[in-house]
């Protein structure tokens, strides 16, 4: 089942080198294999724009994968932590997703989020007058992911003093979904199930309080659909808080730090964006486009299911390379060039289908107010380093650090125009 191009494309597929820049080996495969077998993975490798929308669109592919995961990783011992998976709606097909998603959708609709404008500029007004007087900041530590986590925190209805630890182990968690399952190491498992139950216990003590709170928050409001006959369990109930805590910052903090630096890297777009802060919006949508803060999901064949002249089995393990899609030639022009008026934008990003981001609203109007108030507070604002290094993850895409210079001021609410 080797494809002849394997022998090229097998060594660079996420190794190290990819971690700057992984465009041009996804292009590679584009061009010459672009539905390849990835016999290191054990699964098909996507990567052109209208097989990756199919798939995401295509019931036949079926997101409840975590078993076909398991098995990648040859280690049945990881049984209960897949488990835990297994209940997140991001691992689900319909009925389950459509009852799970049913139960936080209304906080995130477009009309539910706008809502939280005003919220949202006060937290990151706070953010930036806290650097201010300094000449310079971190847009990650300071900005990046401050931002987000106390947003979905408070969303949830849990102390944002609690923000650290909860972090920490959302971090510790991601690790399995930040590679391919098979080259997860049992300490790295290890870990990510050490968090899992240590964050299980903690939102267990949360809803003991939530179910009877005034304001419950998501949280609260889950444990209490519980009551209402909605059948969600408990491992439900706390797998899709430790989703919504997790994908509520990761995404964001990665489209403010990936089109802060992408901004920084094109000058001529960043001056045409202070010119005209109206292109912001669309901005935000190349950002995302561009260099995607979701490389790549997968799913898992029902049935056989024909690609071009490659046939994939019934139970086979799938790529759909989402950052791969966003550069294909075929639906984008001249797409490795950075362009914040781009017209008809229709990047996967956020996915698509039924799996469609349910934050999306959120992560654009919190990377909205973000660009918008570092364009207007820090006009002249520059990178500060000869080069940034990027978080040893491949699929949760974004900057360790991003340290950038720009007029040191004094007091608070400079440069916000109010």
């Amino acid at each position: 089942m080797t494809s002849p191009t394997d022998a090229a494309i097998s060594a660079p597929l996420f190794g190290p080198e990819m971690l700057a820049d992984p465009y041009p080996v996804y292009r590679r495969l584009r061009e010459t294999d672009p539905v390849h077998w990835h016999e290191p993975f054990g699964a098909w490798v996507l990567t052109r724009y209208h097989d990756v929308v199919a798939a995401l669109n295509d019931p036949r592919f079926s997101a409840e994968r975590t078993g076909a995961m398991q098995a990648l990783t040859g280690r049945p011992e990881l049984k209960p932590f897949f488990d835990f998976l297994a209940v997140r709606m991001l691992f689900t097909d319909p009925p389950r997703h459509t009852r799970l998603r049913g139960l936080v959708s209304k906080a995130f609709t477009p009309h539910a989020v706008e809502a939280m404008r005003s919220h949202i500029q006060t937290l990151v007004d706070q953010f930036l007058d806290r650097v201010r007087p300094q000449g310079q900041m971190d847009v990650i530590a300071d900005l990046a992911y401050p931002l987000p986590v106390t947003v979905i925190i408070e969303m949830l209805g849990v102390p944002t003093r609690d923000r650290e630890r909860l972090k920490r182990w959302s971090d510790e968690f991601v690790v399995y979904f930040s590679k391919a399952p098979n080259e997860v190491t049992p300490e790295e498992y290890a870990t990510a199930a050490r968090a899992v139950a240590a964050e299980e216990d903690y939102f267990r003590a949360a809803v003991a309080h939530l179910r009877t709170a005034a304001e419950p928050g998501l949280l609260g409001g889950m444990a209490r659909a519980e009551e209402a006959g909605d059948r969600l369990t408990e491992q439900e109930l706390y797998a899709n808080a430790n989703l919504l805590l997790t994908a509520g910052h990761e995404t964001t903090t990665n489209l403010i730090g990936n089109g802060t630096l992408a901004m920084l890297r094109h000058p001529d777009q960043l001056e045409k964006l202070r010119a005209d802060p109206s292109l912001l919006p669309a901005a935000i949508e190349e950002f995302l486009r561009f260099d995607a803060p979701v490389q790549f999901t997968h799913r898992v064949a029902k049935e056989n299911v024909t690609i071009g002249d490659k046939l994939i089995r019934r139970g086979q393990f799938v790529y759909l390379i989402l950052a791969a899609a966003n550069r294909d030639p075929d639906r984008f022009a001249d797409p490795d060039r950075l362009d914040i008026t781009r017209k008809d934008n229709h990047h996967v990003a956020f996915g698509q289908g039924p799996h469609f981001c349910l934050g999306a609203p959120l992560a654009r109007l919190e990377a909205q107010i973000a660009f918008a108030a570092l364009l207007r507070q820090f006009p002249a604002f520059r990178l500060a380093a000869d080069r940034v290094a990027y978080r040893p993850t491949f699929n949760l895409r974004g900057l360790q650090s991003l340290p950038v210079a720009f007029e040191r001021t004094s007091g608070p609410g400079a440069g916000r125009n109010e």
